[in-house]
């Protein structure tokens, strides 16, 4: 069944999802700039987030936010997770909300706060909600390549009638229930990302991009179990599966990180070459500063925050993790 659907955010995922889903449902993208979603408009391609990726003819733009969402069924918001706080105070001033979805990856700035304790702030009466998340790059989805999402939502009737609308023929997307589970995992895979990058970056060959791997995704779920999210949740698409596409593909941002702080490039220096946002970056920090206070054993993220705000060298700080006290693999149940 065909929805009006909302996107809002013009950077590489909205767009991507937004060109979806647009052949199928009445899809309208918002963004900030007028002016990119005017060109956007008028030739049929986000130049500066997906060159060469043509845009269907159904995709509708507006830059006026509240025209974007007063007639939608369903709104998606596809900021950063630094811009996901005000943009829930704007719909927060609306007097009617459509079912949400976000698809921002990553803790707020400051709060440590994930999306779910964000929308309970700001919108404490808003039930239907859901988190969309996995294995995806923007580009081959805008591209119609064949991918694979979770969608979780606690309601799981919402969860299931969603993932049933969105999904199409290259877009198939499975329902879940665990929302901290799946929000964790697209949260970590992008440091898991930086560090594999590094690892790459060093050339310490494949067999330590599978250990690294394997152990982020034990820090991962190390994380998302205590925050009250499903150990077989980290075995799924928005777990495992989008740890190995970020670890392993050269289209991961964060993974981009990873290469050039291993070749010595500042990290300010990075940042302004890549152009675009590499949540985890302050998915790290954020991170780091949890698990001091949980008390939970997360060497690979501090290692990364190390060489990202501390000026560690990359070959100091794979000696480090090399040479930690050996243990074994699995900690016993109590």
């Amino acid at each position: 069944m065909a929805m009006k659907l909302a996107v809002l955010g013009a950077g590489a995922w909205g767009t991507a999802l937004a060109a979806s889903w647009a052949p199928h449902h009445n899809v309208t993208l918002w963004g900030r700039n007028a002016a990119e979603l005017d060109a956007m408009r008028t030739q049929r391609v986000n130049a500066r987030y997906l060159p060469g990726c043509l845009l269907p003819d159904r995709l509708q733009f507006n830059p006026d936010f509240n025209a974007a969402v007063d007639t939608a069924e369903l709104v998606v918001i596809a900021v950063p997770s630094g811009a996901l706080r005000p943009t829930l105070s704007a719909l927060a001033q609306r007097p009617r909300l459509a079912p949400l979805l976000w698809v921002c990856k990553g803790f707020e700035p400051g709060s440590r706060k994930l999306p779910h304790q964000l929308i309970a702030e700001l919108l404490p009466a808003h039930a239907q909600t859901g988190v969309l998340s996995g294995p995806s790059f923007a580009q081959e989805v805008a591209q119609g390549y064949p991918t694979a999402l979770t969608l979780a939502a606690h309601d799981t009737a919402l969860a299931q009638r969603l993932a049933e609308t969105l999904s199409g023929q290259r877009l198939r997307i499975y329902a879940h229930d665990d929302v901290v589970g799946v929000e964790i995992g697209g949260a970590l895979k992008n440091v898991m990302a930086i560090a594999a990058g590094i690892c790459d970056g060093l050339q310490l060959g494949h067999n330590a991009r599978a250990a690294l791997i394997t152990r982020g995704l034990a820090e991962m779920t190390r994380l998302g179990v205590r925050l009250g999210g499903h150990f077989e949740t980290f075995m799924g698409l928005s777990g495992l599966g989008d740890l190995i596409l970020t670890t392993t593909g050269d289209l991961s941002r964060n993974r981009q990180v990873g290469l050039r702080l291993a070749c010595g490039q500042s990290l300010d220096a990075i940042l302004g070459e890549l152009g675009h946002v590499a949540e985890g970056v302050t998915t790290a920090r954020e991170v780091a500063a949890l698990t001091n206070e949980l008390d939970i054993d997360m060497p690979i993220t501090r290692a990364v925050c190390q060489m990202l705000f501390e000026g560690l060298p990359a070959a100091q700080a794979v000696d480090a993790l090399l040479n930690r006290h050996i243990k074994t693999e699995f900690l016993k149940p109590a």
